[in-house]
């Protein structure tokens, strides 16, 4: 079975799905955006077994690219993975592209781990950290589209649905268009 791409418009805290994506900082603590959305919607729990994980493995923080999992306290999913955008750089473009598609596929990966079905991402690097939308679109639902099918078999194999969860009708607006040119219209 292929999953499908689905994408919404709305608040990412809202969905309920086996996993969340959480579009953090390398600290794992919290912060602004949908990072500061998911911590504060979820709870103390969160916070907590971030603390655990920079006290353990990650005590340098969760490098860019790579993706965490935690459980999702207060929030409507199973899970939160937590994975660490690139700040976007023109002039270093090409690593950091290739970090922001890592996010998408470790995020998967880490979701496939957790035996999850459902996964909501957000757009990761679109916000404060600067990265265009159309691009960040364009790279986000190319990769998970790869990851999907067949492009890596053990992120991809039990995922019933992807959505993308933006925020905005601009933010969805350059988003479905992105899905139309790489995906036709029924993603």
């Amino acid at each position: 079975m292929v999953a499908r791409i689905t994408l919404v418009e709305g608040d990412i805290t809202e969905q309920q799905v086996d996993v969340v994506v959480n579009a953090a900082n390398s600290s794992l603590l919290g912060g602004g955006g949908v990072d500061g959305a998911i911590h504060r919607k979820g709870g103390p729990q969160i916070l907590a077994e971030c603390r655990r994980l920079r006290a353990s493995h990650w005590g340098k923080g969760l490098p860019t690219g790579r993706a965490v999992a935690t459980a999702a306290g207060r929030l409507p999913a199973r899970w939160v993975v937590h994975t660490v955008g690139p700040v976007y750089r023109a002039e270093e473009y090409e690593g950091r592209a290739e970090l922001l598609a890592s996010c998408y596929r470790e995020s998967l990966r880490a979701a496939a781990e957790l035996g999850a079905r459902t996964v909501a991402f957000p757009a990761v690097s679109a916000g404060i950290y600067g990265w265009p939308p159309a691009d960040a679109a364009r790279i986000a639902l190319g990769t998970v589209a790869r990851v999907l099918d067949g492009g890596d078999a053990e992120a991809g194999a039990e995922l019933a649905e992807v959505r993308f969860v933006l925020f905005g009708s601009e933010m969805y607006e350059v988003f479905e268009r992105a899905r139309e040119e790489l995906l036709g219209r029924d993603g």
